[in-house]
């Protein structure tokens, strides 16, 4: 197997043990010693290697997303959008694009249980002829907070006291009270939905507004949601406790069996549309991060299929070395002003290059599967076989060229001076409210208990508890006052 012409892979082993530089090995039982008890010697090189390689078979876990499973299959156009968007992939009706979908917890670690109450990912990486696109999404439409600058402390609100190693409530309705656009994320994660059954019926959100640009340069902003077509299902708190206490990766078995027996998921891909002259008619902002888009103003158009039929064939390889960043785009599509997005445009791709290096787009997994060229070169694990002189652009001894001019960047005008401001429209609890009010009583008594006992924990100080109950008054007035209810009934208000 020559490495300058076929990647290394498993398909060219020997029938004999080597080491990494494939020089046999006639004894992977021993170590080298003076005598058969001893000592070790340091001239041991196969031990050495052996040891030296196990030291650092694991990588820096993912800040975020650390638990996740992986599978691969294909999307299908079903809709024609050509009208909306000239991105190849979405060019016509049965064109088919492969994909990996990394499904993950947000909060905990690597080894955590599937039934905690937390986020999902939901990330899709389309191998498309123009180059990847990452759709970079959740299970829930929105976010807590609507500015970039607060991610990190969100996330440290939600981790682990530093203290404690526990994930403190306290400490989340603390760092929240600071940002009542939350309270509308709040009625997901505190919801039935907080915890869903399995990947596999789980649906998905872009949560982000995007654009789709037409060839001819006509912008349109966009929502993507994916709808499960084995239906939507979620764990109620005491199922979650006897699903977790039997297998804390219920989760992952459960899609990967799937797909083994040839139960293959799939999910229909919708999208909302606006036309961005219209972004100022509503009482909202529709680039906050934190609002959904009325379906029954903006209704879901179909425009495909995703079918996953195949299983990871190494879960380091394609699991834990898979990278997806939202800055990941096509022609044809493109970012909006929304800050969260424009703020994880440089955050995912920074932390990929320090969790992988910076030649983490070389991996098998994430590199495209069309051609592609540039002069991005050299640096840490870098593995492209080049043996052209030139490494610059543009030279008379190089036909390369700039590709042909398609759209990918919004041509809006944009104005204003610089400053550090909060949107206009905030409007923080119209929404929350209208989403309280269509559960049903039961579903509405399970969400206050689930609010009030966040609210319960010794730690949260009576102040914390009043400023919560006048956010959930301003959502629902009886929210709030069956929220007090159940404080004062056990003493905490």
């Amino acid at each position: 197997m020559d490495p300058y012409k076929q990647r290394p892979s498993s398909a060219y082993d020997t029938p004999y043990m080597t080491t990494n530089s494939g020089a046999p090995v006639w004894n992977n039982n021993s170590s080298l010693t003076v005598g058969p008890r001893g000592p070790i010697l340091l001239e041991d090189y196969h031990l050495v290697e052996k040891l030296a390689q196990f030291d650092r078979e694991r990588i820096p876990e993912r800040v975020v997303h650390a638990r996740g499973a992986v599978a691969k299959g294909f999307f299908e156009v079903t809709h024609d959008v050509s009208h909306l968007t000239c991105a190849d992939f979405l060019r016509a009706p049965g064109v088919q694009t492969p994909v990996i979908v990394r499904f993950s917890t947000v909060v905990h670690e690597r080894g955590s249980p599937e039934t905690l109450r937390d986020p999902r990912g939901f990330a899709v990486k389309f191998y498309t002829r123009e180059g990847n696109f990452d759709m970079v999404g959740n299970n829930m439409p929105v976010f807590f907070v609507r500015d970039g600058m607060k991610f990190p402390d969100m996330v440290h609100a939600f981790k682990p006291n530093p203290k404690t190693n526990q994930q403190e409530p306290w400490r989340i309705m603390d760092f929240l009270s600071h940002h009542p656009e939350s309270t509308h994320m709040l009625t997901f994660l505190l919801d039935d939905v907080g915890i869903p059954k399995c990947y596999r019926t789980m649906p998905g959100f872009g949560v982000h507004a995007f654009k789709m640009l037409s060839r001819d340069g006509r912008e349109t902003f966009v929502k993507f949601h994916w709808k499960p077509k084995q239906g939507e299902h979620n764990l109620l708190d005491d199922e979650a406790v006897i699903v977790g206490g039997s297998n804390h990766s219920h989760a992952t078995k459960d899609l990967y069996e799937a797909i083994a027996a040839g139960d293959y998921p799939e999910w229909t891909l919708y999208i909302q549309t606006m036309d961005p002259k219209d972004e100022d008619k509503f009482n909202f902002d529709p680039l906050d991060v934190a609002k959904t888009w009325p379906e029954d103003i903006f209704p879901l158009q179909p425009i495909g299929r995703m079918v996953l039929n195949r299983n990871p064939d190494n879960f380091f390889s394609e699991n834990e070395q898979v990278a997806f960043c939202p800055a990941i785009v096509v022609p044809g599509i493109a970012y909006t002003d929304d800050k969260m997005l424009q703020t994880r445009i440089f955050s995912y791709a920074d932390t990929q290059r320090h969790r992988l290096g910076p030649n983490y787009l070389m991996l098998p997994v994430n590199a495209p599967k069309c051609a592609y060229h540039n002069n991005h070169h050299e640096g840490f694990m870098n593995f492209m076989s080049r043996d052209e002189e030139i490494n610059y652009f543009p030279s008379r001894f190089d036909p390369v060229r700039n590709a042909e001019k398609l759209p990918e960047h919004s041509n809006a005008h944009i104005s204003g001076k610089r400053e550090k401001v909060v949107i206009a429209k905030e409007n923080n609890f119209q929404q929350a409210g209208e989403r309280f009010r269509s559960f049903d009583p039961a579903r509405q008594e399970r969400f206050v208990g689930r609010a009030a006992g966040f609210l319960m924990e010794p730690k949260c100080t009576n102040e914390i508890r009043r400023i919560w109950v006048g956010y959930w008054s301003q959502c629902d007035a009886s929210l709030g006052q069956r929220i007090a209810a159940k404080l004062r009934q056990a003493g905490a208000l």
